[in-house]
């Protein structure tokens, strides 16, 4: 494990003396691509699969997974018995919490788990402390939380953040617009949209001579860097939408929670006091993406205590049937929606018509 991390970091120190310019675009592009392979080394080593870590491995149950992350001693135990009432062992030192504890709470209909992470060493994603562990079960999650201490710098956002970013965990963005098909022959066919200000055909072609793709086609759909197109290439990146908790407010000024509250993607609460949780709580439901729909017996008021709920992506009826019973699907014949996602209330619809939020739908079996 040294010798990759040794690697590593000599790419790191060769990245680091070398002036960024057009002539050395396509030398950069070819050192990204090596420190993105031997960090995928060091997440799934080559020796297969490894044993998995004590205690760490948490049944995936409810409509949505949340990860809180964080340094030690942050209040991530303290938040998560709070919000969910699960005792996650509290004390004042750091690292009380050594594996993962989960919790549930019931927001808006949604059953959504809670996982207390152990805290994160700077260092993890090279393997320190139970960072790997850690990381790859946020790798899992919906939508993750990073509990920062409010005094203490923003640095470790930074620090989380690069720790994230080494693991393939791309946060509150979208995937890169790159089209990237790989073909048996033609050599490498570059196409561009709009004006690129750092890639051009011969950083493509290096970056790609590094994974050993000699013929493929690439459209660029926007001003894309040499990360994105490595992002694109790996294919394992995780693209996680992400809110950043600034924990202990009852320690600071007014003033300073009036900057404070001007970071995008941020909530400011305090975990001891309960402070803010229900702005946390909108917070956390407007960037999960769920729509609850709720089902409509024939000739019966709509059960609107037991919503099933489906993510914003994969919101069709069909999506719907499937997570009723997988076998309604089959005997399917038309729906029944009433709701804002249709013109006229009720309307007939076909598998494929997507359902909004807090529609009331009936499903007619064929006889």
């Amino acid at each position: 494990m040294s010798t990759i991390l040794e690697r590593i970091s000599a790419i790191e120190a060769e990245m680091a003396r070398t002036q960024k310019n057009k002539a050395t675009a396509g030398h950069l592009g070819l050192l990204k691509a090596r420190i993105a392979k031997l960090r995928r080394e060091l997440i799934t080593p080559k020796g297969g699969g490894g044993g998995t870590g004590e205690g760490f491995d948490v049944a995936k149950t409810g409509d949505a997974r949340i990860g809180f992350v964080g340094f030690p001693s942050v209040g991530k135990s303290t938040l998560l018995s709070n919000l969910a009432g699960v005792y996650s062992e509290v004390a004042a030192y750091e690292f009380t919490t050594l594996t993962t504890v989960p919790g549930c709470i019931k927001y808006k209909g949604a059953k959504i788990q809670l996982l207390d992470l152990p805290g994160i060493i700077e260092g993890a994603k090279d393997g320190k402390g139970r960072g790997r562990q850690v990381i790859a079960v946020a790798r899992t999650c919906s939508l993750i939380f990073i509990v920062l201490d409010v005094l203490k710098p923003l640095k470790h956002k930074k620090l989380i953040e690069h720790e994230l970013e080494g693991f393939g965990l791309r946060l509150n963005k979208s995937p890169p617009n790159i089209v990237y098909r790989r073909k048996d022959k033609g050599g490498i066919n570059l196409q561009t949209m709009v004006p690129q200000s750092e890639l051009d055909l011969d950083t493509v072609r290096t970056i790609l001579s590094e994974y050993r793709i000699h013929n493929a086609d690439i459209t660029l759909r926007y001003d894309a860097t040499s990360d994105d197109l490595i992002d694109v290439v790996e294919g394992n990146r995780i693209y996680l939408p992400c809110i950043y908790i600034l924990n202990k407010i009852d320690q600071i000024s007014i003033e300073e929670l009036d900057i404070i509250y001007k970071i995008p993607h941020t909530v400011p609460i305090s975990a001891h006091h309960k402070w803010n949780f229900d702005d946390l709580l909108e917070k956390m439901w407007e960037y999960l993406k769920l729509v609850r729909i709720y089902t409509k017996p024939k000739g019966q008021l709509p059960d609107y205590g037991s919503p099933i709920v489906l993510h914003n992506e994969r919101k069709s009826i069909e999506d719907f049937c499937n997570k009723l019973h997988r076998t309604i699907a089959k005997e399917f014949k038309y729906a029944l929606v009433w709701g804002s996602s249709v013109k006229h209330v009720p309307q007939k619809v076909g598998k494929d018509h997507e359902l909004e939020d807090e529609d009331v739908v009936q499903i007619v079996k064929k006889i």
